[in-house]
This record gives C-alpha cells, sequence and structure tokens, in this order.
C-alpha cells in the first residue's frame, strides 16, 4: 500500500483539503487534522485480549489494523509499544506492522503507562505533531493513562473506543466518562477514517472504500451493488 495523497492536504489558512473543487473555508476545522496527527497503537497484545469483554476481538483487530493501513496510506506517523511481551500479556498482534510497515516500535522497561517512559514520550514530540490519535489494550489503562499525561502536556488526543478494549462494559463506560472529563475526545475508528478521508476527489478513493469494509462489513454489501447497477447500466447501453 502506499500513499498517493502528498498533496491533497495544505495548511494555508483555509479549507486544507486541496483536490482542485472549492469548498467551504470554514469546513474541517473542528476535525482531526492529517498534517498534524500520529496514530498510537499501544499494548495490542494478544494475552491482554483474552480479557477484553467490551467489544470482539475479532472487531477490535480489524478495527485496530484499518488504522494502520489508514495511517500507511495517508502518510501519518505510527508508534507503537508493548506491556511486558515477553510475560503473560504477550507479543502485540502482527497485523499492526504488517499493515504499517513504518511503525516505530519503542520498547519499555516494565511501565505500565507508555508516557512513563522517557524514550516514547520523546519519540512522539519528535514527530513534532500535536494531534495524537490513540487506540489500545486495556482502553481504561494503556489507552487513559498515556491520553490524559499527553493531554496534560497540551497535545490535542482522541481514545479510538472500538480499536481499544476493556474487561467489562462497565470499565469502558466509566473510561468513557473519565476521558470527557479530562478533554480527551473518545471517537471510533469509522469516524477517525472519515475525518482524514474528507472527500472521495483523491487518488486513492478506492482503498480508503476497502478501510470502510473492515470497520463496518455491510459496507462491502454497499460497494457490491453500486458496482453490480454500473455493470448492468453498462450492458444496457
Amino acid at each position: 500500500m502506499t500513499s498517493q495523497n502528498k498533496n491533497i492536504f495544505v495548511a494555508d489558512g483555509k479549507n486544507s483539503i486541496h483536490d482542485g473543487i472549492e469548498h467551504n473555508v470554514g469546513g474541517g476545522k473542528a476535525l482531526i487534522d492529517p498534517m498534524d496527527s500520529v496514530m498510537l497503537l499501544l499494548d495490542h497484545q494478544t494475552g491482554l485480549f483474552q480479557n477484553v469483554k467490551d467489544i470482539s476481538v475479532t472487531e477490535l483487530r480489524s478495527n485496530a489494523t484499518a488504522l494502520a493501513k489508514l495511517a500507511t496510506l495517508i502518510n501519518i506517523p505510527v508508534i507503537t509499544s508493548a506491556s511486558v511481551p515477553e510475560g503473560p500479556n504477550g507479543p502485540l498482534m502482527p497485523e499492526i506492522h504488517q499493515s504499517a510497515p513504518h511503525a516505530v516500535y519503542v520498547p519499555r522497561k516494565g511501565e505500565v503507562n507508555a508516557w512513563d517512559n522517557a524514550l516514547f514520550a520523546k519519540t512522539v514530540r519528535e514527530t513534532g505533531k500535536k494531534t495524537l490519535i490513540i487506540a489500545g489494550v486495556w482502553t481504561s489503562v494503556c489507552v487513559m493513562f498515556p491520553a490524559l499525561d499527553a493531554k496534560a502536556e497540551g497535545f490535542k488526543v482522541y481514545a479510538v473506543i472500538d480499536a481499544s478494549g476493556d474487561p467489562s462494559e462497565m470499565v469502558s463506560r466509566t473510561t468513557v466518562a473519565r476521558f470527557t472529563q479530562a478533554g480527551v475526545i473518545p471517537t471510533s475508528a469509522n469516524a477517525v477514517i472519515c475525518e482524514l478521508h474528507r472527500t472521495w476527489n483523491r487518488p486513492d478513493a478506492a482503498e480508503i472504500a476497502e478501510l470502510y469494509t473492515m470497520v463496518s462489513p455491510n459496507y462491502k454489501a454497499v460497494i457490491e451493488s453500486f458496482n453490480k447497477a454500473q455493470e448492468v447500466s453498462k450492458q444496457q447501453k
């Protein structure tokens, strides 16, 4: 998967989409800025997956993989880390680095909170990006702790709830409430794709459409029905 969109978005104080069409100047200013974002995919580990009860592990893995593919497609840095991967928490799911070969893995020295690790925080700062898109397992720990610390440091932080997982729905609801109180923005994988997608008038539109089928499988039927309708229309001409 290669990016074709280095010049689609331009920070010029106007609408950031530059696809040859005139857009409303204020459009998108409240959305995630793809030019200012870094994706943190934390502790998506096989051992921790066994304790995820608020979302199916299949859905969680698919959504996390979709985020990694999105980051590769539109040139967003990815940083990963794992909590004691040689222990019972287990190794990282391989799909993330397979889908985002540019991802930087930062090892930790036993810290539960990735932001306690000096190298991890330094790696994030060195991207020069001020918007963090974070997902991980558990949401209440692996996402929550660095999200709160990064927010306190001045970053704008989005927590992707359905690319993360917790031991129960109660824990997940409590986590989202704490995020909201702290100013961390809860969101979904589908919303992140849409916000960074912004326009179908781009050369990688078909590749982005495939990402929607990962976070919303029924979208595959939408694509199939459209393609069939197009095929029938051509046959009738």
